[in-house]
């Protein structure tokens, strides 16, 4: 199993965030600091502000803030929303499965299943798990005082 280049992002800008209470911060400065494109990271704000874990502001004075506390996001909810346009495997979209084992294969059920439990297992990490108390990160992450 491997998270998609996008989810990884998104949880780096959540953690940046996070990290930057009660600041409005700059795509540019989430960039820098997570070693990420602009252009890919405006997509990625964009799915996040889309799915109600950000709150973007546009203008002058704009950028992105979390639009929930941190610990009422969970890291499997944003795996779930950012992850869930990639079938698992070839089996899993329904119309485009061209897999000839289909009708008598039990592997997609057990695949299924351990999906569903890596999911469950992230269910339980909130971003404040990841952020607080995290002097390390807030090295990496927190803004310098204006």
């Amino acid at each position: 199993m491997r998270l998609t280049t996008r989810t990884n992002l998104a949880m780096r800008a959540l953690m940046f965030c996070a990290v930057n209470p009660g600041q409005t911060v700059r795509k540019s400065e989430i960039a820098k600091a997570c070693n990420a494109s602009l252009n890919h990271l405006g997509l990625v704000i964009n799915l996040l502000g889309q799915s109600g874990f950000i709150a973007t502001t546009r203008g002058r004075n704009g950028g992105v803030r979390l639009a929930r506390p941190p610990s009422e996001i969970s890291v499997g909810e944003v795996c779930r929303v950012l992850e869930s346009d990639v079938p698992f495997a070839e089996c899993f979209p329904g119309a485009e499965n061209n897999c000839p084992l289909a009708a008598c294969c039990r592997l997609r059920g057990a695949l299924c299943n351990a999906l569903e439990a890596f999911y469950s297992s992230l269910d339980a990490v909130s971003l404040a798990e990841l952020t607080d108390d995290n002097a390390a990160l807030c090295d990496l992450l927190k803004l310098e005082a204006a």
